[in-house]
């Protein structure tokens, strides 16, 4: 079995629906990386545009301009303690964030938004994260429609995995996108039976619930007071097969983690 792994967030936008605009400098964000891994993180992920419900595209220069420093930073600090990996689906930005030392990409359109991410991924050796997006994340909460969300979104995951695997990526990894172009009803759906996702798809899965706003519509809570919820999603994943969740309080979600995992029977 896979042991689930913590993906620190590391968001240097001014303009994350969590975290945007909490570092001043390079010097922090890196700080803040290395701080993560120091409370278990196994890999960060770095983003340099929010992908928030309604969020408008950043200019690739200006993506590049926050994220390499910080890349580059990381990998002089933690000297192979964590992967890295670049959350962009741009593919000028990834393949430059590979040279400045990232080694998977993480694309929350799964090579839709940008097709040629996949080859660039694939030229590095590099692992890529295939994202379940319809649309763009300005449009993605305006027109949604599932007649089945489960197996609707695993089969266009499997169509994006079949992509990745024909240009000849090393490593592939899915996310079904929970929270991206789904309502609260369809993201639970998703959680509950991710199990029936993970079989399908017979790759590894990541799953991002970190303080999302399918926890605020259950909780009545903002998103930076989400620690519970988030905790509650996180044990779930873990229980019905995640291989990774990307998380934002990793100290705390190391500890749910490590107890839900030693729950499942193996």
């Amino acid at each position: 079995m896979i042991p689930c792994l913590i993906v620190g967030v590391l968001n240097v936008t001014p303009d994350s629906f969590s975290d945007g605009g909490r570092f001043a400098s390079v010097t922090d964000a890196v700080d803040a990386g290395v701080t993560m891994v120091d409370e278990g993180a196994d890999w960060i992920d770095v983003g340099g545009e929010s992908t928030r419900p309604g969020s408008q595209p950043v200019p690739e220069d200006e993506e590049k301009a926050r994220v390499l420093p910080v890349i580059a930073g990381l990998r002089d600090r933690l000297g192979g303690r964590a992967r890295l990996s670049i959350d962009t689906y741009k593919s000028g930005t990834a393949r430059a964030a590979l040279e400045a030392g990232a080694s998977v990409v993480n694309d929350v359109s799964g090579g839709r938004l940008d097709p040629a991410i996949l080859g660039v991924a694939a030229a590095a050796r590099a692992a890529v994260v295939l994202g379940h997006l319809r649309g763009a994340p300005a449009t993605m909460m305006v027109d949604i429609d599932f007649a089945d969300a489960v197996g609707e979104v695993t089969q266009e995951l499997a169509a994006r995995v079949a992509d990745a695997r024909r240009a000849g990526c090393a490593e592939i990894w899915a996310d079904p996108g929970i929270g991206f172009g789904k309502r609260l009803s369809q993201n639970l759906a998703l959680l509950r039976d991710l199990g029936a996702v993970i079989g399908e798809l017979n790759v590894p899965v990541m799953v991002g619930v970190s303080r999302k706003a399918f926890i605020g519509e259950l909780t009545g809570k903002p998103a930076g007071e989400r620690l519970f919820g988030t905790a509650a999603a996180v044990a779930a994943a873990v229980l019905n097969g995640a291989a990774a969740v990307r998380v934002h309080d990793v100290g705390a979600m190391r500890d749910v983690v490590r107890v839900a995992a030693a729950l499942i029977r193996v």
